[in-house]
């Protein structure tokens, strides 16, 4: 994983992150994000990964339904926020895109990814910070701006 600051200005930072074929999504962002004291940021990524499980949030149930996918395919879009959680750590929130080789799609929640051979992601950090406080209801840990 490369990082560059590529903006800073009034309290926001904008980066400029690539990984690379193996990297990990998930661990690669949050160890970033830690090194980076990031609390309340958005990001957006392009590229590919070789294999990926998102999940899909079954309501009745309140756990989330794992979907693997075992093969090549392009990231359409990939969006996210970072918040702190309740131990004041970064956590990732993320949603994608994937499409296969004949242009079908597919998405959910990012639980995993792996690289292959790039993932280019842009990463706006807000002056404001966001904390994840886990919902009664749904027993997701959501944003809460009155935290």
């Amino acid at each position: 994983m490369k990082s560059k600051l590529i903006h800073e200005a009034h309290g926001q930072r904008t980066f400029a992150v690539v990984l690379s074929t193996g990297d990990e999504v998930r661990a690669s962002l949050e160890a970033f994000a830690t090194q980076n004291r990031l609390s309340a940021a958005q990001l957006t990524a392009i590229g590919a990964f070789r294999r990926a499980t998102v999940r899909f949030f079954d309501w009745e149930s309140k756990r989330y339904e794992p979907i693997p996918i075992e093969e090549q395919v392009e990231v359409v879009s990939l969006n996210g926020d970072i918040a702190l959680d309740h131990d004041g750590k970064p956590k990732l929130h993320l949603h994608t895109v994937l499409a296969r080789r004949d242009g079908s799609a597919m998405g959910g929640d990012l639980k995993e990814a792996q690289v292959r051979p790039t993932l280019e992601v842009i990463i706006t950090e807000s002056p404001a910070h966001l904390r994840r406080v886990e919902d009664a209801e749904t027993g997701l840990a959501l944003i809460r701006l009155d935290e």
